[in-house]
């Protein structure tokens, strides 16, 4: 029980830490604003003191002093507000440095769980908006918004009948803007779930734009995203037309309102209860302590935008802090265990594996064949850890995959994917993935080890080639190849290949058969996803997978038999199989 209230309180120390510090800066923003505020009378009292004063005695000199004293008063007010607004940016900055790395991070992981690219990106907008809202004049007003009282209280000290009426217009527009809230909260929910899915569409189309050209379907993706973007306007438009129309009508009140209070001075100085410059002194008093009513509703929308990207960082925060770092493990040497694994499609939930286990010992190498859609690369999702587990646990020395963090384990697991995509760097970050001051004799030992050495420095640039966004300036073979050194940097444990030979040559796949014997030679175990035999030739052992079951394990010879062994058939493994299979 304590150590669930200690996590609790830990997890809430990790969530206030998203604010941490700037607490104490707003409180200062707040008294600085105080400031600005009552400086802001300067204008109410010059009006009194030059028509009630310099004009009642005529006197030259005073009129100088007054106007002396309030371009003083106007240019402390400017220094203040500049200060304000300068401080309030610079929270945005500093709110997105110690962020944006941990939204980001989110962003990363919300594709393995199903959510679309749109989704996951949408956290690093949501700092945005925050740190734009910031930036902005919606907190210039909600912060001078609880001092209101100090004009109310300065114009009813004029004449009641003048505060009265400055009060009633202060809950009019109070009364507008708790509407527009309510009226606009769920429409901004709604208009941003039909942005993500605008957004979600249009990414899709980008991935797809060569199928999209090559095939003729561009007009009719094109609609499709057309419908998604005509709802999303419809809901946008419909927000802003309510608060567009309740802040143009807050707009219209106030100047009623301040018209108001200059036909009731002057009726009051017409019976003699109030001073001509009270008049002026009232009107602009009044029209201060509506201003930031208005501004507010002015900026309702922006409001609404900042807390909800907020409440969502907030959430990231809570995902972050309910992952402890694990404790630091030896390197695997020894054995590669999947015990009883199940996994679903994180975005259905849909089961697509069930019950799988085998066990492998260092220089081993596993060969996982059978027919298209049997599961073969949801057992690598789960393998590499990319995929959440139902049940089940996938072990290296005994040790779940969870017991180490993502860094520490892309150092003990190699992974090709089916689908080769290069980061945006050169060939030198993508093999090292990154590695500050990474050792060149490593990244030219993997590139070695996966056949492609050769083909890379014949290269214009060489190794300091820019891929461009995703590789696509390279052949399939050529990102198969170099995902392949990427995937043998610094000597992993287990190298998981998905379909490794699916766009090689001769050349590669000898080169790749070569690259999986080295890995075993060193004591290393090697996964190896394929449809074609060729890619089996340098392991010892295979396994069958199809209806989401393993439903065959064992030695290569007795799982394919000798003469598929060394094969140059392109024929599907799947079908090669069938006999044995049965």
């Amino acid at each position: 029980m304590a150590s669930g209230k200690e996590a609790a309180a830990e997890k809430k120390n990790k969530i206030e830490s998203l604010t941490k510090g700037f607490r104490s800066i707003f409180v200062f923003l707040f008294g600085m604003s105080g400031v600005i505020n009552i400086l802001a009378l300067t204008g109410s009292l010059y009006m009194l003191q030059i028509y009630d004063r310099a004009l009642g005695s005529g006197s030259i000199a005073t009129l100088l002093a007054l106007s002396a004293l309030a371009i003083g008063l106007y240019f402390f007010q400017g220094i203040f507000d500049v200060l304000r607004s300068q401080i309030l940016v610079r929270i945005g900055a500093r709110l997105d440095r110690k962020v944006a790395p941990m939204a980001h991070q989110v962003a990363v992981d919300m594709p393995r769980f199903g959510f679309s690219t749109s989704e996951a990106l949408e956290r690093g907008r949501d700092v945005d908006t925050v740190r734009g809202f910031l930036g902005s004049q919606g907190p210039v007003a909600l912060f001078d918004l609880p001092w209101m009282p100090l004009f109310l209280i300065f114009v009813y000290a004029l004449h009641p009948l003048l505060g009265a009426l400055t009060l009633g217009g202060a809950v009019v527009l109070a009364i507008i803007a708790i509407t527009t809230e309510l009226l606009t909260r769920r429409l901004a929910k709604s208009t941003h779930e039909a942005a993500i899915a605008r957004g979600t569409i249009a990414d899709s189309n980008a991935r797809n734009a060569e199928v999209l050209k090559a095939m003729g379907f561009a007009r009719r993706a094109v609609q499709r995203f057309n419908v998604a973007n005509d709802h999303h306007l419809t809901l946008h438009t419909r927000t802003n037309d309510i608060s567009g129309t309740l802040g143009a009508l807050s707009r219209v009140l106030r100047m009623i309102l301040q018209s108001a209070v200059l036909g009731l001075g002057a009726f009051l100085t017409i019976k003699g209860d109030l001073t001509a410059g009270a008049i002026i002194a009232a009107s602009v008093a009044s029209a201060r302590a509506l201003a930031p009513i208005d501004l507010a509703i002015g900026n309702w929308k922006h409001v609404v935008a900042a807390r909800t990207a907020f409440g969502r960082l907030r959430e990231t925060m809570v995902v972050l802090a309910s992952a402890q770092p694990p404790l630091d493990l030896p390197r695997p040497e020894q054995t590669f265990k999947v015990e009883g694994i199940t996994v679903a499609a994180p975005g259905t939930g849909r089961v697509l594996l069930s019950d799988v286990s085998f066990e492998l010992q260092a220089g081993q190498g596993l060969g996982i064949i059978g027919p298209s859609g049997g599961g073969k690369t949801t057992l690598v999702r789960a393998l590499t850890g990319i995929w959440p587990l139902l049940r089940g646990a996938v072990r290296m020395d005994n040790a779940d995959l969870t017991q180490w963090d993502d860094e520490a384990l892309g150092q003990y697991v190699g992974y090709l994917p089916q689908d080769v995509l290069m980061m945006d760097a050169t060939i030198t970050e993508n093999i090292s993935r990154f590695t500050p001051d990474a050792d060149p004799q490593s990244i030219v030992a993997a590139a070695k080890a996966a056949g492609v050495h050769d083909m890379i420095v014949r290269m214009p640039d060489g190794y300091n080639t820019k891929l461009g966004p995703a590789g696509m300036a390279l052949s399939g073979g050529q990102r198969q190849r170099i995902g392949l050194a990427r995937a043998l940097y610094g000597d992993p444990f287990v190298v998981v290949l998905d379909e490794p030979n699916s766009n090689l040559d001769g050349e590669g796949e000898a080169a790749l058969s070569e690259s999986i014997k080295r890995v075993r030679d060193r004591g290393g175990i090697v996964v190896v996803i394929a449809h074609r035999p060729n890619a089996l030739a340098a392991v010892d052992l295979v396994a069958v997978v199809q209806n989401g079951k393993m439903t065959a394990f064992g030695p290569k010879e007795d799982i394919i038999g000798p003469k598929q062994v060394n094969t140059t058939d392109k024929a599907p493994a799947a079908v090669a199989i069938g006999g044995a299979a049965s």
